[in-house]
């Protein structure tokens, strides 16, 4: 009976220092004491991904970009090792509010000033620099905004070139891969040009249904007409799958990995 008990004791504790070092490299599900430990131990790389909330046609959800870099910013951080990752940006220049431009003419999507946007990736920079984390990467989901991300990597790693004990990696790889190998990935296999398109087609769709299928109405798509650029659409998601969409997520992550690798083995 007493080794029982003693049996059933250890496992208690045990699962409460399971419960209290928690496997996540997501950086707001840390306790402040968790993320300087895990600095001590040679988490030094910081991933501020990117996102945004906007129309994306009737079939899939508004907060595709968030959910979708969360994903791939996980993924990205567990291939490398030494790096956590930042709370997603959701808030993200979209076009003129009024009047209304752009996305902002579908109900839902959300606009801030290029010039906010910027500040906000600034200064969550010189945050993670303050804390002594030595490489923050810059990442988008979303390609209007990729030219803000360098701007502010530029400008930050222009101010600290004297005293490099941070650097700022805008990845712009990261959105480029899904505009160019992912595409000829597609065509390989036979999907038209027309079908992959540019917003919410068949690639956009795809690349959501492989993270989370939830974020696309697949039963209402496959009984729905081709939508069209009225409908907020570029492209024809209908024939989107998660298969074709795990071609982009892999390279889409091996790209990111890579050039992480690389920034960060540069010397200083």
């Amino acid at each position: 009976m007493a080794r029982y008990r003693l049996a059933i004791l250890l496992l208690c504790v045990a699962g409460v220092t399971s419960a209290q070092t928690p496997d996540t490299v997501f950086l707001e599900r840390l306790t402040w004491t968790e993320v300087r430990d895990a600095m001590a131990a040679g988490k030094t790389t910081i991933i501020v991904p990117t996102g945004g909330t906007e129309q994306n046609g009737p079939h899939m959800a508004i907060g595709k970009h968030n959910v979708r870099v969360a994903a791939n910013a996980e993924a990205i951080a567990r291939r490398l090792g030494n790096t956590v990752v930042a709370p997603v940006l959701a808030y993200v220049p979209e076009g003129a509010i009024q009047p209304p431009a752009g996305h902002m003419r579908y109900p839902g999507t959300i606009s801030i000033p290029e010039s906010a946007f910027e500040a906000l990736l600034e200064h969550a920079a010189r945050s993670f620099r303050q804390h002594g984390l030595r490489d923050v990467v810059l990442l988008g989901d979303h390609g209007g905004y990729q030219k803000s991300l360098e701007r502010v990597a530029a400008k930050l790693n222009r101010e600290w070139a004297s005293d490099p004990r941070c650097r700022v990696l805008a990845l712009t790889d990261y959105y480029r891969v899904t505009q160019t190998a992912y595409v000829d990935a597609l065509a390989k296999r036979g999907v038209p040009a027309a079908d992959i398109g540019s917003h919410a087609g068949l690639a956009d769709t795809a690349l959501a249904l492989a993270v989370d299928p939830s974020l696309v109405r697949s039963d209402a798509l496959a009984h729905a007409p081709r939508p069209t650029e009225r409908d907020g659409v570029n492209g024809d998601p209908r024939h989107a799958t998660a298969e074709l969409g795990r071609l982009g997520v892999q390279q889409i992550v091996d790209t990111a990995v890579s050039a992480i690798q690389r920034s960060t083995r540069a010397p200083r």
